[in-house]
């Protein structure tokens, strides 16, 4: 499909960022002016890392015509083939494949008849509950599923185990043919899983090695389950390359993503440690689920690339416009100056509906009629954006032309440039993630891997918890 970069181009407005809205609850001209040097040398240093170690993401848009044509006629024979698609993942093997699945596609996909769905019934398994995996069972038939095994280290314990299960289910009730329901999505050359997907001679796609999770969604991880649900993946790839392309420049005048960056690394000085994200439909409600762990796993470390000891980052709260107008907004209005809000808006929903005329005896209801939930929803943006900013709370919008392949490219490597600024700005390792393998390393020595002695030692000397402060 051919999209008009004129037409689809998405927009930032910053106005409710800057001193000239806020007054002394915003950003001056000065301020942010004098944060050019240090936001060009970030540009530079995201320049002249990407295709390199970590950052081999941001060649995703330009680097896979091959794989996109061996996906996508995967995807076909699988819509053929199976009734239902399930992914198996955990992390950005999962938020990225959900978020893309929700936005996209009818926010009733699985409950459409056969006839008007684009591809077989989906679904995302990211986590190890136990009554999860039940409930998933009974709603599905494993002799007409196709499942997808995304990890990258193949020794993901959530995702392992849940191939565990699934492929034992499998060789009970079809046998030899069980390999013919199982693609892996994995290191092509590293890892437990690469190794038994040669052995089993499961289909197999490759994740570049300097793809990290949290960047992975236009890869091979996101790229086949937007693919067998119908989702034009040229146009996500074609839309983040048409963003990379506007953030080439070193300015703060011109670069969405730098200016983006920039400000929410001058707000995090200022003491807002807190940044939520309210996109206006619902189609994008779980782009903010994707945005939190890009932004909390990138941004928050505790040491410098120098070794100097810091605590950085800044906490993601995901929200829902309208939704959590009514659960959230009071404190983002009234409470505290520790946050900076992103609104996301669309122009043009895929949908209109309108509003009827009834209840004529009540005024105060009566008068919506003759307007459209288009414009309700639209109004209500607008009258958030303009309480917060009214209350001297920092935020700023991002606005989409309309929801598609194409804006939905580009949104996503808008915020992945703007993490990568935003680490660089920070002088940090913005790709790795001690946190999260100091966890996975006491999960396995709790449930006894090998070569975790040391670790389960630790533990068993950890400070005991005492009684008086159990209820």
């Amino acid at each position: 499909m051919r999209y008009s970069k004129k037409s689809m181009k998405i927009r930032i407005d910053y106005n409710n960022m800057m001193e000239a809205t806020l007054g002394d609850k915003g950003i001056s001209d000065k301020k942010f002016n004098d944060m050019a040097d240090k936001a060009k040398a970030a540009f530079e240093a995201v320049e002249a890392g990407k295709g390199k170690n970590m950052m081999e993401w941001a060649d995703l848009p330009y680097n896979q015509d091959a794989v996109v044509e061996d996906i996508l006629q995967t995807a076909k024979e699988i819509r053929k083939n199976y009734e239902y698609f399930v992914v198996l993942g955990i992390g950005g093997s999962a938020l990225g494949p959900i978020a893309t699945f929700q936005a996209i596609n009818h926010l009733h996909y699985n409950d459409l008849p056969k006839r008007l769905r684009k591809g077989p019934k989906f679904y995302v398994e990211d986590n190890v509950d136990p009554e999860r995996m039940a409930a998933l069972l009974d709603v599905i038939d494993i002799k007409k599923t196709m499942f997808n095994v995304i990890t990258k280290s193949g020794s993901t314990s959530e995702t392992m185990t849940q191939y565990l299960i699934i492929s034992a289910m499998l060789k009970e009730k079809l046998g030899a043919d069980y390999k013919n329901h199982i693609i892996a999505t994995t290191s092509k050359a590293k890892g437990n899983l690469i190794k038994i997907a040669q052995a089993e001679s499961f289909k197999t796609f490759y994740i570049p090695d300097g793809v990290g999770g949290r960047f992975s969604e236009l890869s091979p991880v996101g790229l086949l389950a937007a693919a067998v649900t119908g989702i034009d993946i040229k146009g996500l790839l074609q839309g983040a390359k048409f963003m990379d392309e506007q953030c080439n420049s070193a300015s703060l005048k011109k670069n969405p993503a730098l200016i983006l960056a920039t400000l929410q690394v001058i707000a995090m000085d200022e003491g807002k440690n807190i940044g939520v994200m309210m996109p206006y439909a619902d189609g994008l409600k779980y782009i903010a689920d994707w945005y939190c762990q890009l932004w909390a796993e990138s941004l928050g470390k505790n040491v410098e690339l120098d070794g100097k000891p810091c605590n950085k980052g800044q906490t993601p709260v995901k929200s829902l416009g309208v939704t959590d107008q009514h659960s959230q907004v009071q404190l983002y209005t009234a409470g505290p100056f520790d946050k900076v809000i992103t609104f996301i808006g669309v122009d043009e929903y895929r949908k209109e509906v309108k509003i009827p005329d009834g209840c004529k005896e009540y005024p105060n209801v009566n008068f919506l009629c003759g307007h459209t939930m288009n414009e309700l929803i639209q109004a209500e943006r607008k009258a958030t954006e303009y309480a917060i900013t009214k209350a001297g709370k920092q935020n700023y919008t991002i606005m989409l032309p309309i929801l598609n392949e194409y804006t939905l490219g580009q949104l996503m490597y808008l915020f992945m440039l703007q993490t990568a600024y935003a680490g660089a700005m920070l002088n940090i390792d913005t790709f790795d993630q001690p946190g999260v393998e100091e966890g996975k390393n006491a999960t396995y020595a709790l449930l006894g891997r090998p070569g975790y002695d040391e670790k389960r030692a630790e533990l068993a000397n950890a400070p005991q918890k005492q009684d008086k402060y159990i209820l």
